[in-house]
């Protein structure tokens, strides 16, 4: 095999509902993923040993990339040698909610599996995408999943009706994010998961959720520490979004709009103010990371 090209797609979290600290110190949530189409692409090809080129510039460090961890959990995993060049186009926001560095693992840990010719059944995969981090399982599948525990345990979910997503990505960032905002939670903040079970309900009953279902813990939580979250929130409104919700821990921005023209009339007038956005289709499960 010569090389492999492959997408990796950003999700956003229709659901996220924190239900409380559990006694060893992570969070129970109940969570509904749904991947859409804005995605990293990732080439792999045969070499001597494991090498990274990421474009534009590299966002993490080499020990902390999780395409590189990735890499060379699964070669550690399986007892190999092999190597690959890995480039890494990166399209996906870094650090926004939207998962794109888990989207990267998984999509590496499928396509060296098949570069190596390891054939390592899903069950297999999806042990070692724990161990990178809680959304890399989702990804190997991608589609629409329900997230239970600390977000790691996945069960696949009827596909989520053909719609589109309004991205805003606002220029603020928060150092140490997704540990702050599950530090800043109080127990006001927690749900009892019912606005997911009720989204699940929806799903499988092929309808079209209202965003008063959607639920973010977080929503709350992230405009006290980033304060000037609650502007964007707002321009995005005031540019005609039904509702608003953060994209996972955010700080990405996120509303469903059912047709693609009311969506793109949307995206521009927010991307008129300078801000960074983008108009995504919601995928089914065949787009999780494949060549």
């Amino acid at each position: 095999m010569n090389s492999l090209h492959l997408r990796a797609p950003a999700k956003v979290n229709l659901t996220l509902e924190v239900l409380g600290r559990r006694p060893d110190g992570y969070h129970e949530v109940r969570t509904v993923l749904q991947a859409i189409d804005l995605a990293d692409e990732l080439t792999l090809t045969p070499a001597a040993d494991l090498r990274l080129e990421e474009r534009p510039g590299p966002a993490a460090p080499p020990g902390e990339n999780l395409v590189l961890r990735a890499a060379r959990l699964l070669r550690e995993h399986t007892g190999g040698r092999d190597g690959a060049q890995i480039t890494l186009d990166k399209r996906v926001p870094v650090a926004a909610g939207l998962g794109g560095g888990s989207s990267d693992a998984a999509a590496a840990l499928l396509g060296l599996d098949r570069l190596w010719g390891l054939g390592l059944d899903v069950r297999e995969l999806t042990r070692l995408a724990s161990r990178l981090g809680s959304d890399v399982p989702f990804f190997l599948r991608g589609g629409t999943a329900l997230g239970m525990g600390s977000g790691d345990v996945i069960e696949p979910l009827p596909s989520l009706l053909a719609c589109w997503v309004v991205l805003l990505v606002p220029p603020v960032q928060l150092a140490g994010k997704t540990a702050r905002l599950y530090g800043a939670l109080t127990p006001g903040d927690y749900s009892d998961g019912s606005c997911t079970l009720k989204l699940v309900e929806y799903l499988y009953a092929g309808m079209l959720p209202s965003g008063d279902l959607l639920s973010n813990s977080f929503d709350r939580v992230a405009p006290r520490l980033l304060p000037e979250l609650a502007r964007y929130w707002g321009v995005l409104l005031d540019a005609g979004a039904p509702w608003v919700h953060l994209a996972g821990s955010g700080p990405g921005l996120f509303t469903l709009v059912p047709r693609e023209e009311e969506a793109r009339s949307l995206e521009r007038r927010l991307a008129g103010g300078g801000l960074r956005t983008y108009c995504c289709r919601t995928l089914g499960p065949q787009s999780a990371p494949s060549a």
